[in-house]
């Protein structure tokens, strides 16, 4: 049994997995919605100190927790009566927590990575059997939408009335929520952004100026959109909430852990600060392994996954982007 803290939830409970920064961020956005949420935290001492504090001083500093936020350690008890749970927990930990809940509970995903196999995390769920599965992707902060600043949002599935569902529990006045049933490219489009915001945290360490920057940002979204459009994406969704509206986000924002990692690999340090997870850096070479296997270009996934191996400094990363033969910019 795990640690129960925070108020009594009856009908209506909306679990929020996983008690990171955003994980916190979208249980205070449910109640700002009018619903209840349990926010299930995996370690019970850190569940009992959120309870508490009514705080999450570790990831999401200055957010109060409001009274509608139960906090728990308990997972039977978070999902329990719930008709779908937010899944907020870092892509490598997905497999483990899908392994421990009830297969008729709806899914919604919303870590930007990979399988551990480099494949979709929703293609994982439904592997497991879970049959009702959505992503929610967009460019969301948890520094500001936890604080109520405007932002919106996707949900993504092929299981419209769950998306449905999901925009109707998440949409406020300080949250747009739309919904798609473009689940490959608002689920990829998450992932790939974060591999750009990597290397645009790279221009900013080396200080390359404005017009490096922009380059690299909009040729990172002509890459994005030649990925998602293979895989099967709507062209529409890379111009999109969830593709350019998160590239644009991720890569120019104080809040990005993958833009500030760039920027510490620049600067000689550690990419990773205080135990926060920096999605791009695994998620690089599992995409530059894809591409290499199937014959696909991507170069700056390719050079991002060279830094951040170490195989390449960031000097050698940016020459070979710039050091690349001569192209027409409409050139498939």
């Amino acid at each position: 049994m795990g640690v129960r803290m925070g108020v009594s939830l009856g009908g209506g409970n909306v679990p929020v997995l996983g008690a990171g920064g955003w994980g916190t961020a979208l249980a205070v956005a449910v109640t700002r919605a009018g619903h209840r949420a349990t926010l299930w935290a995996r370690r019970p001492d850190f569940a009992a100190r959120l309870a508490l504090a009514r705080e999450n001083r570790e990831y999401l500093p200055g957010v109060l927790l409001p009274a509608e936020v139960s906090v728990t350690s308990d997972l039977t008890h978070a999902v329990a009566g719930a008709d779908f749970a937010l899944v907020v927990v870092p892509s490598v930990g997905v497999p483990d927590l899908l392994a421990e809940l009830p297969r008729d509970l709806g899914i919604v995903l919303c870590a930007k990575g990979l399988a551990p196999d480099g494949g979709r995390l929703t293609d994982l769920a439904r592997s497991l059997g879970f049959a009702r599965v959505a992503v929610l992707s967009g460019p969301n902060h948890a520094e500001e939408v936890g604080r109520g600043l405007p932002a919106a949002t996707v949900v993504a599935s092929a299981d419209l009335e769950l998306a449905g569902k999901v925009q109707r529990t998440l949409i406020s006045p300080a949250l747009r929520v739309y919904t798609s049933s473009d689940e490959v490219g608002v689920e990829l489009g998450g992932v790939l952004k974060n591999v750009i915001a990597l290397a645009a945290g790279l221009v900013d360490g080396l200080k390359l100026g404005d017009n490096a920057k922009a380059a690299l940002i909009t040729r990172g979204l002509r890459e994005m959109g030649r990925y998602l459009v293979s895989q099967g994406a709507h062209e529409d969704t890379v111009y999109g909430l969830s593709g350019l509206g998160d590239l644009v986000a991720t890569a120019t924002s104080r809040h990005s852990r993958n833009r500030a990692a760039g920027e510490a690999i620049a600067r000689g340090e550690h990419p990773q600060q205080g135990g926060k997870v920096v999605e791009g850096l695994r998620t690089a070479g599992l995409l530059d392994a894809w591409a290499s296997a199937h014959g696909h270009d991507l170069p700056i996934v390719r050079a991002v996954a060279k830094v951040a191996s170490g195989e390449w400094t960031p000097d050698v990363g940016i020459r070979s982007l710039m050091g690349r033969g001569a192209k027409s910019e409409l050139e498939e």
